[in-house]
């Protein structure tokens, strides 16, 4: 049975919020693993502090090159990532196609930004793979989903469980796009899950990330 290929965007928070948070990624790997039976995975990396530092010692410089610095950031993590699964993967893709060379023989592949794009952050790779594998895109972070308002300002906030894709497109097309920034789906990210109707879930536990491969009840925000 050929196998459904999922796509997820592990947010550089998860992987490195300023020191590597082990706990966190061990715990990742253990739920990645007990679901390849199933599904083949493409895990694309964000940048995370490493990326936000970069940024901001290049303040002063375009926000172009700030980008290329936080795509090296991704890149490293992605490294990192692979790793740290005992999966060397000898390199890093830097094109789709790469991505879809290296999955016809491995069911894990790591990647970060896939080169450069304006106004793009690795979110935007990996609802591209997502589209391109026809897959639903998963987004990690370090909130439970979408809230009606920043839950780290706000004690009552509340989660949003289910939001259509133009719903969402209209929150985040209101947001000025700045390298670095910290949302849970970047702007064009968003555009292109309207666009394409493609099936996006927004979760911050390992726990609801199994619930969410095995079909069973979650929590989190589910963009249709």
């Amino acid at each position: 049975m050929k196998k459904e290929v999922i796509v997820i965007s592990l947010g550089g928070s998860i992987i490195i919020p300023d020191e590597i948070n082990f706990k966190r990624i061990s715990e990742f790997k253990k739920v990645i693993l007990s679901n390849i039976e199933k599904y083949k995975f493409v895990i694309v990396c964000g940048g995370g502090s490493i990326a936000r530092k970069y940024i901001s010692a290049l303040k002063d410089k375009s926000e172009d090159l700030q980008s290329y610095a936080g795509i090296s950031a991704t890149r490293m993590n992605a490294r990192f990532m692979s790793y740290f699964f005992d999966f060397d993967q000898k390199e890093i893709p830097h094109t789709l196609e790469n991505v879809k060379q290296k999955l016809k023989k491995q069911d894990i592949v790591f990647c970060g930004a896939l080169g450069y794009n304006k106004n793009q952050t690795s979110d935007s790779t990996a609802v591209i793979v997502a589209k391109e594998f026809n897959s639903k895109f998963i987004n990690i972070t370090d909130v439970k989903g979408l809230y009606d308002k920043d839950p780290k300002k706000h004690k009552n906030a509340k989660l949003i469980k289910k939001i259509s894709s133009e719903e969402f497109y209209k929150i985040t097309s209101k947001i000025k796009f700045k390298a670095g920034q910290h949302f849970v789906i970047d702007q064009h990210a968003s555009k292109l899950i309207k666009e394409n109707k493609i099936p996006s879930y927004i979760i911050q536990k390992n726990s609801d990330l199994d619930k969410l491969l095995k079909n069973k009840e979650f929590i989190g925000t589910t963009i249709f």
